[in-house]
């Protein structure tokens, strides 16, 4: 068995190599036959990495990803894409490699490719961390300036971003310069050991999270005016029921802890409830308001409404954000940017919500791109049928609301 698991492991490698070259001259394929109708250079392959992704049932963003690393290792570095056919390399690995090549001219980083020459056993045994390092020397080496302007380039690559963890919680990260870094967990640290010092019981994680979020917002306990989602069920709100809710950007939530959340005993459907009471604002760290859903009994898919006016409504938007959840290109779990017509507006498309979906603003773009195409189409939920330029075909399905089931 444990021969097995190496030979399957050597195969994947090996079929990851054959990948890149597939991709590779799909790329250039797709290139070439764009020159030939007229696409303007610029912006020729602009779709390709999409294309990539949707065949290898990844994001548009893992996709453009993938793309570079099949060009990197084809027409650059003959080597680590040989150590991939032969599974001394996984694809992850030579990802590795390749990133930290990036900053080279295509002459020099074929040069590293030739000097570290993974397909003879150079690296056999080696972990993550030796990889990277013994790239990283190689490069600088090999152009030390590169390297520099690398690092005073990533600072421009700043960024905060939040995803999902289990349990009602959620990351919270920031990339940021190793100096400004250091220094904020610092000043953390300092003021959760000051804490703990003076008989505050909180560990100094806890007291480390907590005063972020105080110095961030601005308000103790990090209540600011924010507007927070959740769909749920009226059984699961008013009846204790056990579906669980959704909180839009986040995902599934228990109802248990939407009700605590929400204080039902509170509300009326039609009225802001904490806010029409002093009594109630006292019970309350923040306003409840309650939007009802109306969804169709067989399907459960949410009932549409239609514009006549070239945007959609705010109203129209928040449907479909609830509707949604996420971009619905298939793969793609990127948060809702645009309000896009399915079929598009100068097309005679109507502004509704069947003819309307959640995009990023990527997938955006890429529905744009000559050849791209997307049309409504009859499904137990709002479904709709998007083809590439090579005519392939996928379907993208709402997913279902708290309280109904996945179903094709």
């Amino acid at each position: 068995m444990i021969d097995q698991l190496r030979g399957l492991e050597d195969l994947k490698s090996a079929i990851a190599g054959v990948q890149a070259r597939i991709a590779v001259a799909f790329d250039r394929s797709e290139r070439h036959h764009q020159a030939q109708t007229g696409v303007p250079t610029a912006e020729q392959g602009k779709s390709i990495g999409a294309q990539v992704a949707l065949a290898r049932r990844e994001s548009p963003s893992r996709g453009n990803r993938l793309l570079g690393l099949a060009q990197a290792l084809v027409t650059e570095m003959p080597h680590t894409l040989a150590a991939l056919h032969t599974g001394q390399l996984n694809e992850w690995r030579a990802t590795l490699l390749v990133k930290e090549t990036a900053c080279l001219s295509s002459s020099d980083r074929t040069a590293v490719d030739e000097e570290l020459s993974p397909d003879t056993g150079t690296f056999t045994g080696c972990g993550d961390k030796t990889i990277i390092a013994a790239a990283k020397a190689a490069a600088y080496r090999r152009d030390p300036r590169s390297v520099v302007n690398r690092a005073a380039h990533a600072a421009n690559e700043r960024f905060v971003s939040i995803r999902p963890a289990p349990d009602t919680m959620a990351y919270l990260t920031a990339l940021l310069p190793v100096k400004e870094a250091v220094t904020a967990y610092t000043a953390l640290s300092r003021h959760a050991d000051t804490a703990r010092a003076t008989g505050d019981t909180r560990s100094r994680g806890q007291l480390m999270a907590d005063t972020l979020v105080e110095r961030t917002t601005g308000v103790p306990g990090g209540v600011s005016r924010v507007e927070l989602q959740v769909i749920i069920t009226d059984r699961a709100l008013l009846q204790g029921d056990s579906e669980p809710a959704r909180i839009p950007g986040y995902g599934i939530v228990p109802s248990s802890w939407a009700r605590d959340l929400i204080h039902p005993t509170d509300i009326h459907p039609d009225i802001n409830p904490a806010g029409s009471d002093p009594a109630d604002a006292e019970r309350h760290a923040f306003d409840v308001w309650v939007r009802r859903l109306y969804t169709t009994p067989t399907s459960g898919d949410l009932v549409a409404l239609d514009s006549k006016a070239r945007l959609f409504t705010p109203a129209q938007r928040r449907f479909i954000t609830a509707r949604d959840h996420t971009c619905r290109t298939p793969y793609c779990d990127a948060p809702i940017r645009h309000y896009d017509h399915i079929i598009p507006w100068h097309q005679s498309g109507r502004t509704s919500i069947t003819n309307g979906a959640g995009l990023c603003e990527a997938c955006n773009h890429t529905k744009e791109q000559p050849g791209w195409g997307a049309h409504p189409r009859p499904g137990p939920r709002h479904t709709l049928r998007i083809t590439t330029p090579t005519g392939h075909r996928y379907t993208s399905t709402a997913p279902p609301l708290p309280g109904a089931r996945y179903r094709i």
